[in-house]
């Protein structure tokens, strides 16, 4: 019990302070969590003894669902839509090319074992949002490309999830699992999956604004159910509950509905929290001390991983789409390991199967290398290839919107263009949506009250409230016309 109430939230907490202080170097929180519990388990300071690894499966199970389901929900249809093939197929076909070209090189030319094989093509085939993006959130990539990233990265875990349960079961079933009964079962999760989830997403839509309570804390509550509904009615009629629940949070995402934006903060905060605690507790299941016997066949995944499965991909998957290769090759390097695959990697051990211990460790071990060598030189390599640029800092003040009422009203940050400090047009001069006001300016440290008079100015913060539907419009009102305005009055100002 002590285990729980004290070393647990010291646990918790010396993972904050470590990120907030690495933080300068771009080291994520999901690395610092896993160090922190590798360093508070049984190996090292053994304050916590944890070895039950079925326990550990459920929590991380559950832990996966809210961030899986967040990942849909932060996934905009506008920006799906821009990159849709190359993202949405690296995140489908993608993520079977690489599970195809690791399993054809560990079992066709290292000769590993059938099962063991497949077993580690499948769960390690999809890339981390998390990891990737809390390492490049210093560097500012094309958007274009940092939104295939994005995507990819956000949707591509359900499908690494549904090969791996279909691996598992049909090993776990022996020789009574036949080839077509293992298609049928792929066809059945991932046809039906999406389409549970789109109406699941539905009806939280209309629940949500048939709902009218007077103390806002029901709509987490709510929330909190549903989601954990989902993914549980999902799994009863053996569908893929973390597909539905994916494309339940896209669906609700891109909709407007009451209380949005509290909902928005609360499965933002869920999923930090679940990211957070899932990698600590992986952290505390890893014994160090096992990595003697799986540590030369956890660098070669990794490296398999890394300059074989990876590019072929990312090559393949995305022929014909226009893409430079300076792109493609950035996209290759950024195909971080993460959360999902350590999960996954408890599928085995918890099915009773001999291998799965060591399936533990080798994806662990291979997660962990490509946190540290890809995730340290990411940005690295961005600047070497000419993609990367400073950064915007983010707005040191910034508005919410609480709606407890339908309404399709929404706020917007609209970061306008460089060079910082240059005069741009009037308020009164814009050509804003009808019914769309400004609600606040951020100007470095400077909070700016909005007035027909007031010049808008480069690296200026602009917080818009208009209708969701208008989004595009207002961005482009506020956008052109700075770009477009005379350099006359600009110039006048500098020698000023």
């Amino acid at each position: 019990m002590d285990v729980v109430y004290i070393v647990g939230p010291m646990l918790l907490i010396a993972v904050v302070l470590a990120a907030v202080w690495l933080e300068r170097w771009s080291v994520p929180v999901i690395l610092v969590a896993l160090g922190a519990g590798i360093l508070f388990g049984s190996d090292v300071l053994n304050l916590w003894h944890f070895d039950d690894i079925h326990l550990a499966n459920q929590v991380a199970n559950i832990a996966l669902v809210f961030i899986l389901f967040q990942g849909g929900f932060s996934t905009k249809r506008e920006t799906f839509k821009t990159v849709a093939l190359p993202a949405g197929g690296l995140a489908t076909w993608g993520v079977m090319l690489t599970a195809a070209a690791t399993f054809g090189v560990l079992w066709g030319i290292l000769h590993w074992s059938l099962e063991k094989s497949i077993l580690l093509a499948v769960i390690i085939s999809s890339t981390d949002a998390a990891a990737t993006f809390s390492i490049l959130r210093r560097q500012s990539l094309p958007s274009k490309l940092a939104s295939t990233i994005e995507v990819e990265s956000a949707a591509n875990d359900p499908m690494a999830v549904l090969m791996t349960v279909v691996a598992v079961e049909s090993f776990a079933f022996g020789q009574k699992a036949e080839w077509y009964m293992v298609l049928l079962l792929f066809c059945w999760k991932f046809i039906v999956a999406p389409l549970f989830g789109w109406f699941s997403g539905r009806g939280m839509l209309w629940l949500f604004n048939r709902l009218r309570p007077q103390d806002r804390g029901y709509y987490y509550v709510l929330s909190l159910g549903l989601i954990l509904l989902i993914y549980g009615a999902a799994e009863l009629i053996h569908a893929s509950g973390m597909l539905a629940v994916f494309v339940a949070g896209y669906v609700m995402g891109n909709h407007p509905f009451v209380h949005k934006q509290g909902v928005t903060n609360f499965s933002s905060a869920l999923s930090i929290m679940a990211n957070i605690g899932m990698f600590a507790l992986m952290g505390l299941l890893v014994f160090p001390h096992q990595w003697s016997t799986v540590w030369v066949d956890g660098i070669i995944l990794f490296l398999v991983l890394t300059f074989v499965a990876r590019p072929v991909a990312v090559w393949l998957g995305t022929l014909g789409m226009g893409i430079s290769w300076k792109h493609k090759i950035f996209m290759m390097w950024a195909g971080l390991r993460g959360a999902v695959p350590i999960v996954l990697a408890t599928y085995p051990a918890t099915a009773g199967m001999g291998v799965g211990q060591d399936i533990f460790n080798l994806v662990f071990f291979a997660v962990l290398l490509s946190i540290l060598i890809q995730g340290s030189t990411l940005g690295f390599v961005a600047k070497f290839l000419g993609l990367a640029a400073p950064l915007r800092p983010k707005p040191l003040y910034n508005l919410e919107l609480i709606t407890m009422a339908p309404s399709d009203l929404d706020l917007f940050v609209v970061d306008l263009p460089g060079p910082q400090g240059t005069i741009g047009p009037k308020i009164s001069d814009l050509h804003l949506p009808p019914g769309s006001v400004i609600t606040l300016i951020t100007r470095g440290q400077e909070v700016v009250v909005p007035k027909g008079s007031t010049h808008l100015q480069g690296w200026d913060q602009v917080t818009v409230l208009a209708r969701a539907k208008d989004e595009e419009m207002v961005r482009r009102s506020l956008l052109e016309p700075f770009i477009l305005y005379p350099t006359k009055e600009n110039t006048e100002k500098r020698g000023a």
